[in-house]
């Protein structure tokens, strides 16, 4: 695992809140904010996949990321996704938030492309040396049909400013691949909820977590639970929290996650289109799931606070 602080612990992937009418409610967004860095986390992953990147238009991606630089004012690293269509664009954004102000980068392939192998590996090249900040490479097979195996994390092991890894290719046999192969080259986080503590086991950095963003303090206390092996305590938190976190693997994760967050006070459900809001028989389905979760939420140890284990 990385001996680097800055890359280890909760960076969580926040949603963008909006209007009803689809534009993007800023104020809100700090709030959610605010509330997950009082938790405990490391750092912020604005405008991932459950931040709605790919709806946004280029204005307002940088505006989402400048005025999140304001809000957060260096207490933990901002950073931001990068999921743009094309190889100059994604460098192109990356230059221009460097100059904004953000942390770092947690870069996905080019969108709407399955590349080969050797097209993969020459974007992240590319991108990784338009930029001097740290990059966490984003690995989801699953959704984006790109696989970056072990054999080209070891390839890309020279980019000295390629950090960290998000693995979210939902097989937990991949985390000791990556151990055996390339070692403690990069920061090792896993970005599937629900694999969150078989994975610890294995060995991980950090969790870039998705439904947690609604139960931040739990969250957090089950990631420390973790980190010093009270694996009985946190299998009893893991169980009460699996349900929730299932939401983060469906394909309309962003609006059941913005339902969470909704349904606890810390936000609205509303998306920007395609993305349609939930309705009937589903709606109630994945309330029922959050109502329940609320219902038996947990209490944490009188005695902890943020960082008291870990």
């Amino acid at each position: 695992m990385s001996n680097s602080p800055y890359w280890s612990g909760v960076f969580p992937a926040i949603t963008t809140q909006m209007h009803q009418d689809g534009t993007l409610n800023l104020e809100a967004t700090a709030a959610h904010a605010e509330t997950l860095i009082a938790s405990g986390i490391k750092g912020l992953i604005f405008l991932g996949s459950l931040g709605e990147n790919q709806p946004m238009t280029a204005d307002e991606k940088r505006l989402v990321i400048s005025e999140m630089v304001k809000t957060v004012k260096g207490r933990i690293p901002v950073l931001s996704g990068v999921a743009e269509t094309s190889t100059p664009e994604a460098q192109r954004y990356v230059r221009d938030l460097e100059k904004i102000g953000a942390d770092g980068f947690m870069l996905m392939p080019a969108m709407l492309y399955k590349g080969a192998p050797d097209e993969t590996l020459a974007h992240f090249r590319s991108v990784a040396r338009s930029t001097a900040l740290p990059i966490m490479i984003y690995n989801n097979p699953i959704s984006y049909a790109n696989d970056i195996t072990p054999e080209m994390l070891l390839q890309l092991s020279d980019e000295k400013n390629l950090v960290a890894l998000k693995e979210s290719a939902g097989d937990t046999r991949r985390i000791t691949d990556i151990h055996n192969i390339v070692g403690d080259r990069y920061a090792l986080f896993t970005g599937v909820d629900n694999l969150m503590l078989e994975s610890a086991i294995l060995g991980l950095d950090g969790w870039v977590a998705g439904s947690g963003i609604a139960f931040p303090m739990e969250n957090q206390y089950l990631w420390e639970l973790s980190r010093v092996g009270k694996w009985a305590e946190a299998l009893a938190i893991y169980r009460w929290f699996t349900p929730l976190l299932h939401l983060d693997v469906s394909t309309k994760f962003v609006q059941y996650i913005k339902l969470a967050v909704q349904e606890v006070g810390l936000g609205k459900e509303w998306t920007r289109a395609p993305r349609l809001a939930l309705t009937g028989a589903e709606r109630e389905r994945v309330l029922k799931i959050i109502h329940d979760g609320i219902a038996a939420r947990p209490k944490l140890p009188s005695d902890w606070s943020p960082g008291a284990l870990a």
